[in-house]
């Protein structure tokens, strides 16, 4: 029997801001200060980003295997919710305590930068230890940081890792391996990720246009999400997590949107709630041609043209394996405010050829207090995942 689980708290950053007050602000006023014109990381060129412009804790005095941007990243959303993971400890006990985290970087970055010191020296710079790479380190730091001695791993399936990470929190508790799970997950911007896109055509010209008739594109933005999801403490709850693995095409979604069907009407069977239960739809919306137009018409399909909808990717860029969280923590900063909608930041310009969602402007306010949202995210082969919060 599934159990009641809670969000009881949330930490973001992103190119919104530095914590959960600043993301919020900046959320609802539609902005767009975050996107910054890189000139570094295109191999051919200049691209626009949305990166983390706060200073970054030092990691000097940490063992070198964690000396990687992800992880400073990853620290400075640790930090907000410290003191709750504490009660946390005091109440069920470290063991007891799970960390689940996506990410699809981890810290390439640093073996980029090392690798081009090898290039022109012939040898790996003393300071770099290969471990800064790997997938499990983003966890295993996040759990030396809290002191906490549960179940710890990383997933990494693209653009849906860190949604998935909420599914594999949920099963967690519901079988009894843990009491509490810090999930979340953390990407930060390097080179193999912005020129891999690029190379795939997938990269936007400039600023990306979720929706529109004129999207090109993607912008990569990088973002650490955490939060903690525990039994009967809290008053926002997971309510259903829907995945789905449609293999349609190792990189193009499934053109009828089957997948995120399933994924939708998955969340909705298991939260015991239908579509017209739901008040807000975080988008997945990338404003690449296929994944907008996919979505569109999955979610028309589920839910109808009426319910409120936005891609805050206009916002935030597409933080790839923190996207999920990330999304998710913005619905869940809406459940707590009340009665505002994020909004879809395009140039307005509609594509005839896809369903017309409801796509909320800057300002729109819901009519009531907003009860439930459902956010999307869909990732390369067709791994689906959408999770529904609510009061």
């Amino acid at each position: 029997m599934k159990k009641n689980l809670f969000i009881s708290d949330f930490s973001l950053v992103n190119a919104l801001g530095a914590n959960n007050d600043d993301v919020m602000k900046n959320l609802l006023l539609g902005s767009q200060h975050g996107f910054s014109l890189d000139k570094e990381l295109l191999r051919d060129g200049d691209i626009y980003v949305a990166d983390v412009a706060q200073e970054l804790p030092s990691l000097a005095d940490y063992e070198r295997h964690w000396h990687s941007r992800n992880n400073q990243l990853a620290l400075l959303a640790v930090e907000q919710i410290r003191q709750s993971v504490k009660q946390a400890v005091a109440a069920v006990g470290s063991d007891r305590i799970a960390v689940i985290v996506g990410t699809s970087t981890s810290g390439i970055n640093e073996g980029e930068m090392a690798m081009l010191a090898k290039q022109t020296s012939g040898q790996f710079p003393d300071e770099f230890d290969y471990r800064v790479q790997e997938m499990f380190n983003l966890a295993d730091f996040i759990a030396h940081e809290l002191a906490l001695t549960g179940v710890t791993y990383t997933i990494s399936t693209a653009c849906s890792s860190s949604a998935k990470a909420f599914k594999t929190a949920q099963e967690f508790i519901d079988n009894g391996l843990c009491d509490v799970v810090i999930v979340g997950g953390v990407d930060s911007l390097c080179g193999m990720t912005v020129n891999g896109f690029n190379a795939l055509q997938s990269t936007s010209a400039g600023i990306c246009q979720p929706s529109s008739a004129t999207r090109d594109g993607i912008n990569i933005g990088e973002a650490a999400a955490l939060c903690i999801l525990q039994k009967n403490r809290g008053s926002i709850r997971l309510l259903g997590v829907g995945e789905s693995s449609d293999a349609h095409h190792m990189s193009a979604p499934h053109p009828e949107g089957e997948g995120a069907i399933t994924a939708m009407k998955m969340a909705l069977q298991q939260a015991n709630l239908n579509a017209e239960d739901v008040d807000y739809i975080n988008l997945h919306g990338t404003a690449t041609p296929k994944n907008d137009e996919m979505e569109a018409k999955a979610v028309a399909h589920v839910f109808g043209t009426n319910v409120a909808c936005s891609s805050s990717k206009g916002m935030i860029g597409h933080t790839l394996g923190a996207a999920g969280a990330t999304e998710i923590g913005l619905c869940w900063l809406l459940l707590n405010q009340g009665d505002s909608y994020a909004p879809h930041c395009w140039d307005n310009i509609i594509d005839e050829s896809i369903p017309a969602l409801n796509l909320v402007k800057v300002g729109d306010k819901s009519a009531h207090k907003l009860m439930k949202c459902l956010s999307n995210s869909f990732a390369f082969g067709g791994n689906n995942v959408s999770v529904l919060i609510g009061l």
